[in-house]
């Protein structure tokens, strides 16, 4: 009686073993495939904006982390990219905290001369058919962000139309184009008054755009 207790308890042991070790090794399979399409993810976005052809270096590895009311508050990614070892954009993961119905997360390139490289929006929560123009695949509008700077518009023009600015904004819609306009304003502040800081600080680990 006793031996078969015993036999039954190191049976019921080795099953929970063998389905214990056979979770941890799907989690850690599911977890390095959700890792490598994440920053698979990240790299197209990048692209997006800034064509690998104008850089040399690992753009997802030479990041920094910084944190700036002016780029929405709490950590953010920065991506530097350069070329022989010159700088030629950073990459601004930021977060506009006016959209119609929430923060909307953005990339924000900037060109080593201040000129905007491209902007990309990364997550949302605006209306659909109204506040989603500003996804690139279903509007050309957050193309018109391209190299523009702050002295092209002024920078009393960097708003949006109903504001009195030089951007458009969306019919039935002026809150989520308002929000981002500026967003992307503020991010060209920043990078003009810490571009030297930007580029030279020690790279950390990088992160996800947030």
């Amino acid at each position: 009686m006793i031996r078969n207790v015993v036999i039954s308890a190191l049976l019921l042991a080795l099953f929970g073993l063998t389905g214990a070790a056979l979770v941890a090794a799907v989690h850690q399979g599911t977890q390095a495939r959700i890792e490598a399409n994440r920053k698979a993810d990240t790299l197209e976005r990048l692209h997006a904006i800034l064509p690998e052809g104008e850089y040399d270096n690992a753009i997802t590895q030479d990041t920094v982390r910084l944190s700036h009311p002016l780029l929405g508050g709490g950590e953010r990614t920065v991506y530097r990219a350069r070329r022989d070892g010159r700088p030629v954009a950073a990459v601004f993961s930021v977060v506009a905290h006016g959209g119609y119905a929430g923060d909307i997360k953005l990339l924000v390139g900037v060109r080593a001369d201040g000129r905007v490289a491209g902007v990309r929006v990364v997550e949302h929560h605006e209306t659909p058919g109204l506040g989603d123009g500003i996804e690139a695949d279903k509007s050309d509008w957050i193309r018109g962000f391209d190299g523009r700077s702050l002295g092209d518009p002024p920078r009393e023009d960097w708003a949006v139309r109903r504001d009195g600015g030089d951007f458009d904004q969306f019919t039935g819609a002026t809150i989520t184009p308002r929000a981002v306009v500026e967003a992307v304003r503020d991010t060209l502040i920043y990078f003009r008054d810490h571009r030297d800081q930007v580029f030279a600080q020690n790279r950390q680990n990088p992160g996800e755009a947030s």
